[in-house]
């Protein structure tokens, strides 16, 4: 995968994007140390609406918050 400086990035945003929309995926590094890579988008999911409501429900069911409280999913987050 190539990669490319962080002021480069900057002055020649417009060509990354035209190699990235064309399926090249581009590290962008700063002081030689990778930050962030340029992807091309995730192809549009393929399921109808009403697919994808039957996986949220199936996904429901099986993941429930164990009767906990709100201020224990807020300590529990904040803990992590």
């Amino acid at each position: 995968m190539p990669s490319i400086g962080a002021y480069e990035a900057k002055t020649s945003l417009s060509k990354l994007l035209d190699r990235v929309s064309r399926g090249e995926r581009i590290v962008i590094t700063r002081h030689g140390v990778p930050v962030a890579v340029l992807v091309p988008p995730a192809p549009p999911s393929t399921m109808n609406p009403e697919e994808i409501v039957e996986e949220l429900k199936r996904n429901r069911q099986h993941n429930t918050l164990e009767d906990l409280t709100l201020q224990e999913l807020i300590d529990d987050n904040w803990q992590q």
